[in-house]
């Protein structure tokens, strides 16, 4: 039931029908205790309220699989002002983007260079930009580009989904590179991804573990208790600094624990994301977790 409930979802999160009719309806279904409003500045209100808290952020202008030059031209001129607003606001913030926001399936070199003046205007603020991997038909072309962009600045990273089959040697690939480490969030067929959630977990761990005896900084995005635990137990017994690694989870999921781990010491940082284009991401929220259905539409009929 539970994988009949997230291809459900995961085929509402690709409808562009629902997508123009969700956006009708603002954030009223539910969205808002998930998405940080529609604007840049509701976007650092709410990142400046969790850095008071301890907690660092990464900001989404949320969007992607735009079809015209123009939209990823208006993408990155987004990006960019959402940057400098971190500035402006003094927030501990970096940004996560898509590349099909920026066009890379319009043009991979209208793509590259909107990342270029992103990476720039970040670099000039001392910023970080990390690159959301999407679904497994962008993914050898991201890593391309991420390769070539790395070559020039060093202010930029990506993600690995764990329920990759090529994702450990993807990781040796990309040494030096910050990651955040993930489950995946995109339904892929058993020829290139795990399908089975104990074989996605132990790859998960597999990964974290070797990236952080690797020495190379870890941010490890997860809202599993177990896998939480056991990261926290492998740090203790390999005497890994808690400066080297950090948690993320999504704003707006499990509140209480992501206050417990910066209490307990550890870094950790939430990902805040913002914008009209929300039905994608909201949809592939309520794949993940069905039980997130209940807590999304909670409000929305309690009003």
């Amino acid at each position: 039931m539970k994988q009949v409930s997230r291809d459900f979802f995961l085929f509402l999160s690709k409808n562009k029908t629902l997508n123009r009719g969700a956006k009708k309806w603002g954030l009223k279904l539910g969205a808002s205790k998930v998405v940080a409003g529609v604007t840049i500045d509701s976007a650092m209100k709410t990142v400046k309220s969790l850095n008071e808290r301890g907690l660092m952020c990464t900001v989404d202008h949320l969007g992607e699989f735009v079809t015209e030059s123009k939209e990823a031209e208006e993408a990155a001129d987004c990006c960019m002002e959402t940057i400098n607003a971190m500035a402006e606001y003094g927030v501990d913030c970096h940004l996560s983007l898509k590349l099909t926001q920026l066009g890379l399936d319009i043009d991979e070199k209208l793509c590259l260079d909107n990342m270029r003046n992103i990476l720039s205007t970040a670099e000039k603020h001392r910023n970080f930009v990390n690159i959301d991997m999407e679904d497994y038909s962008h993914y050898q072309q991201t890593l391309n580009l991420l390769k070539e962009l790395h070559e020039d600045y060093d202010n930029v990273g990506t993600v690995l989904q764990a329920y990759l089959h090529r994702a450990e040697t993807d990781l040796e690939h990309l040494k030096g590179v910050p990651l955040r480490l993930v489950k995946g969030a995109y339904k892929e067929s058993a020829e290139v991804a795990f399908q089975d959630k104990e074989d996605i977990n132990a790859n998960f761990l597999a990964l974290i573990e070797k990236h952080l005896l690797n020495g190379s900084y870890t941010a490890i995005a997860t809202h599993d208790h177990y896998i939480i635990e056991k990261v926290k137990e492998f740090v203790d017994i390999h005497n890994i600094p808690k400066d080297l690694f950090e948690f993320q989870m999504l704003y707006g999921f499990r509140n209480e624990l992501q206050e417990q781990l910066v209490n307990e010491g550890y870094r950790f940082r939430t990902y805040v994301p913002f914008g009209n284009d929300w039905y994608g991401y909201f949809m592939r929220r309520l794949a993940e977790r069905p039980q997130n259905v209940a807590f999304a539409f909670k409000g929305f009929f309690s009003k």
